[in-house]
């Protein structure tokens, strides 16, 4: 049973525990208290998650999509009584993490979290993250298998407090339903499906408040929407721009027209030449075209850049073109403005800022150097 904000909103029984860490029992009853609303904490961009605080420290964090809950409990308050067996309660310090999704990494270490994380469903060499591959060298942290395929005993063994898959984990949901039998609860964030970068980023907020570390979380928020504040309202470069990648199959793979990346064109001074892409029926963000189609919406594009993730990094325009030779026709090949996105970009999920930024520096500079995201395709 979902529990609505509503439902919430009224007094709920407290069971107050011992401060000793002993469980209230039949020769020991336990006293009562109530859990009071205090207020709904304001998210400005995120709709994948609300979190509603309570008197005494407990916030409850909500999925919105799927309904599920997770009662975040400061580490010696009482526990809850009466709540539905549906809502998880987390209780704090939540250690021994499972980390699956890698999108999150980033924001841990933004929270200075990375010693909350003691299991990763990546191996070192996944991790273009300096901190967590190195973490992983060290032996903090230790692989677990990915998320079709964890090591049940291996993350037994470490006591794990928390899994923390994506999505993808409703391909294989015997292993959703195995860790939770284990006892071990299962959070399956959805910063992915936010349309925008900055309510991507906002989950800071999500994970600031699972670790104790809300003030922080907030003010690194604060701090990189100030960073874009000089952008805000000003006028398009007119440069048109096409983000890709050349698929094996001979395909190209653009961004849908709702797409964060293609907001972040936009929010750049660009104008996204697929923006007119719209959902095709599934909630992928990405859309394969016929190499013929890509070449009519994009030969006239100012600006190209290569996604690296999928298909590898492309260093030069002749590999560039080894791909697809229609390239060699696009208008951005013949005058040079093509660039290569780094590895490291969807895994540095706090740096969508920076992004943005290197963005508009190449549309409104001639051949920027030193950025952070991007290199030239020479």
């Amino acid at each position: 049973m979902k529990l609505t904000r509503q439902q919430f909103l009224r007094v709920l029984p407290v069971t107050a525990l011992a401060l000793s860490g002993c469980a209230a029992s039949e020769t020991a009853p336990a006293s009562t208290e109530e859990l009071v609303f205090d207020h709904a904490c304001p998210l400005d961009y995120a709709t994948q998650f609300t979190a509603d605080c309570y008197e005494g420290g407990y916030t409850m964090l909500t999925l919105t999509e799927s309904g599920k809950q997770f009662l975040v409990t400061p580490e010696d308050a009482a526990e809850v009584e009466g709540l539905p067996e549906s809502v998880t309660v987390l209780r704090q310090p939540v250690r021994n993490i499972y980390l699956v999704s890698t999108s999150v990494m980033d924001l841990f270490l933004a929270l200075d979290g990375l010693d909350s994380v003691t299991l990763s469903g990546t191996r070192a060499e996944g991790w273009y993250l300096d901190e967590a591959r190195a973490a992983m060298e060290d032996g903090r942290i230790a692989y677990a298998g990915k998320y079709s395929a964890p090591d049940y005993e291996k993350i037994l063994a470490a006591n794990c407090g928390l899994a923390i898959e994506n999505t993808m984990i409703y391909h294989t949901p015997e292993v959703k339903e195995q860790l939770e039998r284990f006892g071990i609860p299962v959070l399956v964030e959805r910063s992915s499906y936010e349309s925008g970068p900055l309510a991507r980023l906002e989950w800071l907020k999500f994970w600031g408040i699972l670790l104790g570390k809300e003030k922080l979380a907030e003010q690194e928020f604060a701090r990189q929407v100030e960073r874009l504040a000089p952008l805000a309202g000003q006028a398009s470069t007119g440069k048109r721009c096409a983000f890709f990648s050349i698929t094996a199959n001979n395909l190209a793979n653009v961004r849908k027209g709702g797409d964060y990346v293609a907001q972040m064109i936009e929010m750049a001074g660009g104008d996204y030449v697929f923006a007119d892409l719209t959902d095709n029926g599934n909630n992928l963000s990405t859309m394969n075209l016929p190499l013929e189609d890509f070449y009519a919406g994009a030969k006239d594009a100012d600006v190209l850049l290569y996604n690296s993730t999928i298909e590898g990094v492309v260093h030069t325009t002749e590999e560039l073109v080894a791909k697809c030779p229609l390239l060699a026709e696009f208008k951005a090949v013949q005058s040079g403005s093509v660039w290569c996105t780094t590895q490291s970009f969807f895994q540095q999920s706090t740096a969508l800022v920076d992004f943005v930024l290197d963005l508009h520096r190449v549309f409104t500079e001639n051949d920027p150097a030193d950025l952070q995201f991007l290199r030239k395709v020479e």
